[in-house]
C-alpha cells in the first residue's frame, strides 16, 4: 500500500505533467497492429465499382484489377500518398493520421499500384527518366 508522500507525489507529477502537455499524444497516429486492408484478398478494385470502372474506360481488365480501392471506414496510413478516383483530376495527397475513406471517395494507395498504372492514373504522359541528360 502506497504512503501519503507518495500519493502526493503522484498528484503533483499528474498536475505538471497536464501543465507542460496538455494535448499529450495529438497527432500520433496510434492505432491497431496487423495487417494493413488494402493488401487484404478480396478488397474491392476499380474493376468491381461499376461507376469506376465506366468512367477508366480506356483500362484493360487487367489493369482495372490491378487499382484497389479502399473500402469505406478504413483508415488511411499517415504519411502515405493516395489518389481519389472520384475527382475528375486526381491529385496526389500525402494522408493525416485521423483520416479515413468515406463511401464517398475512390482512395487508391500509390504503394499498391505499378508505378506505370500510377502515372496514368495521375494523367502523367511521359514521365522524366531519372539519371538522364
Amino acid at each position: 500500500m502506497p504512503d501519503k508522500a507518495t500519493e502526493l507525489q503522484d498528484a503533483e507529477n499528474e498536475y505538471w505533467e497536464q501543465d507542460l502537455n496538455p494535448n499529450r499524444g495529438s497527432g500520433q497516429n496510434v492505432g491497431l497492429g496487423g495487417p494493413h486492408p488494402e493488401k487484404d484478398e478480396g478488397l474491392r478494385t476499380a474493376y468491381d465499382l461499376k461507376p469506376l470502372h465506366r468512367r477508366l474506360h480506356g483500362y484493360t481488365d487487367d489493369e482495372l484489377k490491378a487499382i484497389p480501392v479502399l473500402n469505406p471506414h478504413t483508415r488511411l496510413e499517415q504519411g502515405a500518398t493516395y489518389i481519389d478516383l472520384r475527382d475528375d483530376n486526381p491529385q496526389e495527397f500525402t494522408a493525416r493520421g485521423f483520416m479515413e475513406a468515406s463511401g464517398g471517395n475512390w482512395f487508391v494507395p500509390k504503394s499498391e499500384v505499378e508505378y506505370q498504372l500510377w502515372n496514368r492514373l495521375i494523367g502523367v504522359q511521359n514521365p522524366e527518366r531519372l539519371g538522364e541528360e
